[in-house]
């Protein structure tokens, strides 16, 4: 796809003698939302972890923009620092300094990796804190805050270094239900905003009410992608029909 903002091409990658990614096609347009579903085990969150490069993959590429990633150039520092200025990520876990209040933890990027000037790192937080509804917590510490609090901190962090895209690795998984709401609110928000974003989620109402397209993953492979109404009303394979039906199950 030749508009694509991310593409992946035969993406393979092996852990512990075992192929979790078995040659991944994938490709999000600037400004889309894609979802990416199936069973536990499928290699979503690797996918992820490779775009961002924090996996190495034995063969296939990756491309965001004008940067190309093959197996060897993933592995090089100034491949890696030019990727995280482009791809932001949210993890399961929210991984924030316990030490530092908020309005550091979302700091401390900016000024350390972009070498921006302390007050102006301040004053952008201040913004990204207010737009997920946190400009009230800025001196509190992660561990005075709620899971959906700590989430809404990481998003506003990966926010603060300006990424062209954000990975989410099912950002809502160690929450309760009104806490993901909170978070899916915030996700929904900059998905409105036209930040281009893949979305490893559980969240099935999430993604189709907000996903452009909708890529189901099983065993390392992409089973099948298309609009979110196709894949949940009329999905092609096997594999996607057999995923909704135990979700369907897993409901009852």
């Amino acid at each position: 796809m030749t508009d694509a903002m991310i593409e992946v091409t035969g993406l393979v990658k092996h852990h512990a003698g075992r192929r979790v990614l078995d040659g991944v096609d994938l490709a999000v347009r600037p400004g889309e939302v894609a979802a990416i579903i199936g069973p536990s085990g499928g290699g979503k969150s690797t996918l992820l972890r490779c775009i961002n490069g924090l996996e190495r993959f034995e063969a296939g590429a990756i491309r965001i923009e004008s940067l190309r990633l093959g197996a060897a150039e993933v592995a090089e520092p100034e491949s890696l620092v030019r990727l995280r200025r482009l791809v932001g990520m949210v993890f399961q876990q929210f991984n924030l300094f316990p030490h530092l209040n908020v309005l550091d933890n979302v700091t401390i990027a900016p000024r350390l990796a972009l070498r921006e000037p302390a007050d102006r790192a301040a004053a952008t937080a201040r913004d990204l804190l207010k737009r997920v509804g946190l400009g009230d917590k800025l001196a509190s510490k992660p561990g005075q805050l709620s899971g959906g609090e700590q989430q809404r901190v990481a998003i506003a962090r990966a926010l603060a270094v300006r990424p062209r895209a954000i990975l989410f690795d099912e950002p809502t998984s160690a929450l309760d239900p009104r806490m993901s709401a909170e978070v899916l609110s915030v996700i929904t928000d900059l998905a409105q905003g036209g930040l281009t974003m893949i979305v490893v989620t559980h969240a099935m109402s999430f993604a189709r009410r907000v996903a452009h397209r909708v890529h189901v993953m099983a065993a390392g492979r992409v089973a099948e992608s298309g609009p979110a109404d196709q894949i949940f009303t009329a999905p092609r394979t096997d594999v996607t029909r057999q995923f909704l039906l135990q979700l369907d199950a897993t409901d009852r």
